[in-house]
């Protein structure tokens, strides 16, 4: 057993990874051929090219938003697709972000189809694969704070059990976290758990502490710039805030020197200011990447050890939005299992 095959084999929850960015390509193809939406196959390769210095995927999931969906039916194969591919790389149990404004406003997929679509998928993979999902409806801060309230609405209106909480993605640099309070108002009377992209795009170390402070947020998605705040990150550590990271992360790879990219990464330096960090893929193909490549980065682009990796995979569990008397018996089965490839991987070749 090599590394990759070790990384692969470990068992891992993903907490961090979107719905659309989880399209395989050939999906994106055949649906954007079958849609009739204006794209030739070579335009659709151009749409998910990913160059040494890759632009964010936002244009790839507008895309799907606002020309290639079809109806409830396209979430639905995404969803099982993902997870199906998840499930065959070691992933035990996936959180998934979705955004329902941009799917009943762009693809009029109305909330409650959608959702149900989504969920049916996680039924079918847990059936299939053994993975289990919950679905985290996440704001798009590129529209408006009112819309985020009316998309909170929704969630209360139909609740599903396996629909745990709210998130806030898309671009950061201008819609600051507070800018949406009511809707994380809203969310967390009606009992949903709360996570938030905050510090994912260079932007200033205050998102992060708004997210925490303002919006009660319980983890943070990406969260690199919490390091120009010794003071904030050292609260963070103490209060065990886990971030959830991503070695793939297109900012860090378009704005740092190649040769320098790994070594000046904020991921990095995380630990050592006591930070709990947890890797995840975020959009696996339109990142090139799954969770073996995720885990193995850890270790071989930032030097992490295999230590290290066992600490990783148990603060996914900690973070995780599952039940709290769940866990004990998830760290005891992981922990075992990690125990166990690490001495095959150990042994002399």
């Amino acid at each position: 057993m090599d590394l990759a095959a070790f990384c692969r084999a470990l068992p891992k929850v993903e907490l961090h990874v979107h719905l659309l960015g989880a399209i395989r390509l050939e999906t994106l193809a055949e649906m954007a051929a079958r849609q009739g939406a204006g794209y030739t196959p070579a335009e659709v390769a151009d749409l998910a090219r990913r160059d040494a210095k890759p632009k964010g995927v936002l244009h790839i999931l507008r895309a799907l938003e606002q020309r290639i969906l079809r109806g409830p039916e396209d979430l639905h194969r995404i969803a099982y697709e993902y997870l199906a591919d998840a499930a065959a790389q070691g992933v035990r149990h996936a959180e998934i972000f979705w955004n329902p404004t941009g799917t009943a406003r762009d693809s009029a997929i109305p909330y409650a189809a959608g959702a149900d679509a989504i969920l049916a998928g996680f039924d079918d993979a847990k059936h299939d694969h053994g993975i289990s999902a919950l679905l985290i409806p996440s704001i798009d801060r590129e529209a408006t704070p009112e819309e985020a309230v009316e998309m909170v609405g929704w969630m209360e209106a139909h609740r599903r059990e396996r629909i745990i909480g709210l998130g806030i993605d898309y671009r950061e640099n201008d819609g600051p976290p507070e800018a949406f309070w009511k809707a994380y108002r809203d969310a967390k009377r009606a009992g949903f758990r709360l996570t938030a992209h905050a510090g994912e795009f260079g932007c200033h170390w205050r998102n992060i502490e708004t997210a925490i402070d303002l919006l009660g947020v319980e983890r943070i998605d990406h969260g690199y710039t919490v390091l120009d705040n010794p003071a904030l990150a050292r609260r963070c550590a103490d209060r065990g805030i886990v971030f959830t990271v991503v070695p793939t992360n297109s900012y860090y790879l378009r704005t740092l020197p190649p040769d320098r990219w790994a070594a000046d990464h904020p991921i990095r330096r995380m630990p050592a200011a006591g930070l709990l960090i947890h890797p995840n893929t975020d959009d696996p193909p339109l990142h090139r990447i799954d969770p073996q490549r995720c885990w193995s980065m850890m270790v071989g682009d930032f030097g992490f050890t295999l230590d290290d990796l066992r600490g990783f995979m148990l603060n996914g569990i900690d973070a995780a939005f599952i039940a709290q008397a769940d866990k004990p018996g998830l760290r005891a089965t992981f922990t075992a299992e990690f125990d166990r490839l690490r001495a095959i991987l150990d042994q002399p070749a």
